[in-house]
Parts: C-alpha cells; structure tokens; sequence
C-alpha cells in the first residue's frame, strides 16, 4: 500500500499557485495502480482517498505509520464504489461481491479487508473514501439502485444529471462520511452549478467515464479567486471546505464525491450565484 500525505493550507497561500503548485496540492493522478492500494491522506477533515485494482493478485489493505493504529479501520469508516470489473471484498471473513457502480460501506472495527478481481483481464476497481469515526455503525452492501436517484438540472443549461447518495442517511447510517455517483446525460458537461462551498465539509471528487481524449476542468477557489485544474479519465482532486468545487468537461462525464465534516445534511451549502464568481 502507498499512502502520499497532503497537507491543508489557506486559502490565501493557494491563491498564489501556479499550475503546478495547484496540482501538487489538490490532483490525485493516479488512482488505480495494477496490484496495489494507491491511497492519498488530506490533512483536509484527514480524508483518505484512492483506489485498490487487483489484478494478479489479491490485496490487503494494512495499516500504516500515519494512522498510528493497529489496524486501517480500527478508529475509521469506509466507503467503497466499484468502477470496474466483477470483484469481491472481503471483510473479517465474509464476502460481498461488487458489480460495476456497486457500492460498500465499512464500519469503523472491521479488521481485515481483502480485495480480489474475479478475472484479472477485466480488473475490479475499487475507489476508496475514509474519514475518521467514533463508533461503529453497520457494514451495508449498496447496489446503485438501492441508493437515493435525485434528478437535477436541464439539457438547455448543460447540467442534467443524476445524484445518486450511496453514504447517505436514507440509505444507511455512517458517522461522518457521506458518498456518492452524479451521472451527466449526454449532451451535459457542467456539474455542480450554480456552485456553492460548505464551510462545514470537505470534498473530493472521483472523475471517470470519461471516453477517448475528454478531459474535465475542475473549478476551485474562494468564490471571487477561482482556478481550474484539468483532470484526465480515473483521476482525482481535494476541494478544501472553503472552496467552489464545479466542473465542465469536454463530454458528458461521472463523478464520485465523498464528504466528511460537521454534518451530513447533503442540502447545507452556502450557494454562490453566476454572476459572483471572479
């Protein structure tokens, strides 16, 4: 397992980025790496975001020096979409098998977890969020029809899409994390707009189905200093609480977000209109 440390900052120092900087602090560049876990730690609310593709082999997801424990989820809880092939994860010893969008939530307490491909030439792979917890709350298997379809935006307005809330307490309890898949209709490229910031919750964002040589910018910033970062298929970026967090790509696109923070009330955002970014 590989586990890269980002550090928080403020947002008067990010304003100063240049395109490096910015992609250093905030990009995820590779997600899913053959045969290993490829985990980043954000010093943002200590999210741990990444992805595990096993290809050859199975993998085991240990714990490291960073977390000071003797296991990955002994003070943590965890939530799981598959974006792959058929794969299992097994946890303490029971199997749950994820197809494609299939989605997991883990309690903090669960010990082992072991992740396997049922055919290394279609690998599964699995995108990863944890946050810390402070008690355990079930382990749910989410299929992506299980979870809450929430419809938003227009085709004129290039923003009609689906939210699906996977961590979600409609659909099961957590205790701080929540996750979920927006998917953009055809014809659609822009997400999240109008934009907003929660002052009360990080974000990170998971783009993928992004065909051939699309690529998504990533909206950032305090809402009167915005920046962009361009993201390619499979690849992540951290949106610290204080930031926008839209995007527009150069076709229809999915995305997974991961929240974790204060609350879990998905609505409680301060919302930013069009004409007030800069």
């Amino acid at each position: 397992m590989t586990l890269d440390i980002r550090y928080a900052n403020h947002p008067d120092d990010s304003k100063h980025y240049d395109t490096e900087a910015l992609r250093k602090n905030y990009l995820i560049e590779k997600v899913f790496v053959k045969d290993e876990i490829s985990l980043t730690y954000s010093h943002q609310d200590r999210m741990i975001a990444g992805g595990a593709m096993p290809v050859d082999k199975e993998l085991s997801l240990g714990s490291t020096k960073e977390l000071g424990t003797e296991y990955f989820l002994e003070r943590r809880e965890m939530g799981i979409i598959n974006v792959g092939g058929k794969g299992t994860v097994v946890l303490d010893g029971t199997e749950y098998v994820l197809n494609f969008k299939d989605g997991l939530y883990i309690g903090m307490g669960t010990k082992e977890i072991v992740f396997k491909s049922e055919d290394g030439s279609k690998p599964a792979k699995f995108y990863i969020n944890s946050c810390p917890a402070h008690q355990t709350c079930p382990t749910v298997y989410i299929t992506k029809d299980k979870a809450v379809h929430r419809p938003l935006g227009t085709a004129e307005n290039m923003n009609k899409r689906v939210v699906n809330q996977y961590v979600n307490p409609a659909v099961c309890a957590s205790c701080q994390l929540a996750m979920g898949m927006t998917e953009l209709a055809p014809g659609s490229s822009w997400n999240t707009m109008p934009s907003h910031t929660h002052e009360r919750r990080m974000e990170v964002y998971f783009y993928f189905e992004l065909e051939d040589d699309n690529v998504v910018f990533h909206m950032m910033g305090q809402p009167q200093e915005t920046r962009h970062i361009i993201l390619h298929n499979e690849q992540a970026v951290i949106s610290p609480s204080w930031s926008i967090h839209s995007g527009t790509a150069t076709s229809n696109y999915t995305f997974i977000w991961g929240m974790c923070g204060e609350n879990q009330t998905y609505d409680d955002m301060d919302n930013i209109g069009n004409l007030d970014l800069k």
